[in-house]
C-alpha cells in the first residue's frame, strides 16, 4: 500500500513547489493580466500537472528507499536473502521484465511494496516482519504480487492518471476563481483577493474529489496484481497469503506509502471511496471465484 500514497504526497509537494516557482517568476500572473486565456491556462495546467506527476515517478525509488530505510541486496549475505533475491529473479523472468532491485526494510508489520519509474527499473522491498511471520510459500505469493505490479506498469499508469487529474484540478480551480472574482465581486482589473482565496478552496475540494479516481484505480490494480501473483506463485499460495494477512490484521504502512503495499485496511460508506486497497475478504473471494 505504501507506494501510491508516497507517490501522491510527493506529487502534491512538487506541484506546490512548481506553482510557487511559476508565480515568483511571473508566469502565472502573466496569463491573468488581461483576463483568463483558457488555451494558455490549459497548457500551463498540463505542464504543471504532468510535471509534478512525472517528477514524482522519476524519484519514486529514491523516495521509497529513503523514507522506509530500505537496504538493497547487492550480494545476498545469507540463505534468506539468497532465497528472496532468487525468487524475485525467477518471477521477473517469467513476467518478462528486467530484474528489479530487491530490498529489505526493518518493520515488525507484515508488508511489501514495489515501485519504480518503469517495469524494467523497479524496486521490490519486503519488511522484516513479513520474512519472520509468513511461510516461504506465502511470502513467495506476496513477491509474485509485487512483481505483477511492476510487470503491469501500474506506477506509469498511475502517473498518467495523476497528471490528468492534476491538470483538470489546476485548470478548473483557476476558472472558478476567475468567475467568482468577476461575477460575484465585480473585479475588472486583474485579479483580487477573491480569486486567490476561491482558487485555493476550489483546488482543495477538487483535489479531494479527484483523489477518488486515483484510489479507484489503486483498488482495481490490486485485483490484477493478485491474479498475477497467483499465476507466478500458485493460486492456493496467493489465497493463503491473503488469508494470513487478514488473520493478522496488519498495521497500515505510513500514510505517504499506504497504497504501495500488499495489505490494506477496511472501510465502509464514504471512507471506502478513499481506500487504496479493496478489503482482503473481497480479494480472497475474487481469487476463489476465478478457480
Amino acid at each position: 500500500m505504501k507506494r501510491i500514497v508516497l507517490f501522491l504526497a510527493t506529487n502534491m509537494a512538487i506541484v506546490l513547489v512548481l506553482s510557487i516557482t511559476m508565480r515568483l517568476l511571473g508566469v502565472e500572473p502573466y496569463l491573468n493580466e488581461n483576463g483568463l486565456n483558457l488555451g494558455s491556462l490549459l497548457i500551463f495546467a498540463a505542464v504543471m500537472g504532468f510535471g509534478g506527476s512525472l517528477i514524482s515517478l522519476a524519484i519514486s525509488k529514491w523516495t521509497a528507499k529513503k523514507s522506509m530505510g530500505v537496504r538493497v541486496i547487492e550480494t545476498p549475505a545469507n540463505s534468506t536473502e539468497f532465497w528472496l533475491y532468487e525468487t524475485v529473479r525467477k518471477y521477473s523472468e517469467e513476467a518478462g521484465i528486467k530484474m528489479p532491485e530487491v530490498g529489505i526494510y526493518d518493520s515488525p508489520d507484515v508488508n511489501a511494496f514495489a515501485t519504480g519509474m518503469s517495469k524494467n527499473s523497479s524496486l521490490i522491498a519486503v519488511s522484516t516482519g513479513l520474512l519472520q511471520q509468513m511461510t516461504r510459500a506465502e511470502a513467495e505469493a506476496v513477491l509474485g504480487h509485487e512483481v505483477a505490479h511492476a510487470a503491469n506498469g501500474d506506477m506509469v499508469t498511475l502517473a498518467l492518471i495523476q497528471g490528468v487529474v492534476n491538470t483538470f484540478v489546476m485548470f478548473l480551480s483557476r476558472v472558478i476563481g476567475h468567475t467568482v472574482d468577476r461575477v460575484v465581486f465585480k473585479n475588472e482589473d486583474g485579479h483580487g483577493p477573491a480569486f486567490f482565496v476561491t482558487m485555493i478552496v476550489a483546488e482543495l475540494i477538487l483535489g479531494v474529489l479527484a483523489s477518488i479516481i486515483v484510489m479507484w484505480f489503486s483498488r482495481r490494480r490490486e485485483f490484477r496484481a493478485d491474479t498475477g501473483g497467483a499465476q507466478l506463485a500458485g493460486r492456493k499460495n496467493m489465497i493463503a497469503a491473503l488469508e494470513r494477512l487478514n488473520a493478522m490484521h496488519p498495521q497500515p504502512l505510513p500514510d505517504k506509502m499506504a497504497a504501495f503495499g500488499i495489505a490494506g485496511g477496511g472501510a465502509m460508506g464514504l471512507k471506502r471511496l478513499f481506500m487504496t486497497h479493496p478489503p482482503l475478504e473481497e480479494r480472497i473471494a475474487a481469487l476463489k471465484a476465478a478457480q
